[in-house]
């Protein structure tokens, strides 16, 4: 058997090869753990704006609703305090009215005058309670 003299050496190729691929994967691994990372901090911090968003808005809705009713509350509330001033003058006019229909002589015609009034007063009663109703 004759053997050589000269020390045999692994081919330079299969370890660079080996190297690189191990290097690659690791590399390839690192960028795909880091790309999943940074999705996922993007939902997480898309999720925290979201609801702070829409707990500034409810907050804000929350105000102006509350000065909405506040609103129509003091409006509905005057309302009906013309509504009852207009409603004691009506009273007031009828009993005028019967009055002056029971006192009547064919000299006077002061029965025209307060029916006319009356009519005038239940003009404004009438539109005062449609006021009301596109309140309510």
């Amino acid at each position: 058997m004759s053997f050589s003299t000269e020390p045999v050496s692994t081919p330079p190729a299969t370890r660079s090869q080996r190297n690189r691929g191990t290097s690659v994967k690791v590399f390839l691994v690192i960028w795909l753990v880091l790309i999943g990372a940074g999705i996922a901090a993007t939902y997480w911090y898309s999720n925290h704006l979201q609801q702070a968003m829409l707990k500034s808005l409810d907050a804000k809705w929350q105000t102006q609703t509350n000065a909405i009713k506040a609103d129509y509350n003091a409006k509905l509330t005057s309302l009906s305090k013309e509504v009852g001033e207009l409603s004691s003058k009506v009273q007031s006019f009828n009993e005028l009215l019967t009055f002056t229909k029971d006192n009547a002589s064919n000299k006077t015609d002061n029965s025209n005058k307060l029916y006319t009034q009356l009519n005038e007063v239940k003009k404004q009663l009438n539109a005062l309670q449609s006021k009301m109703d596109l309140l309510k």
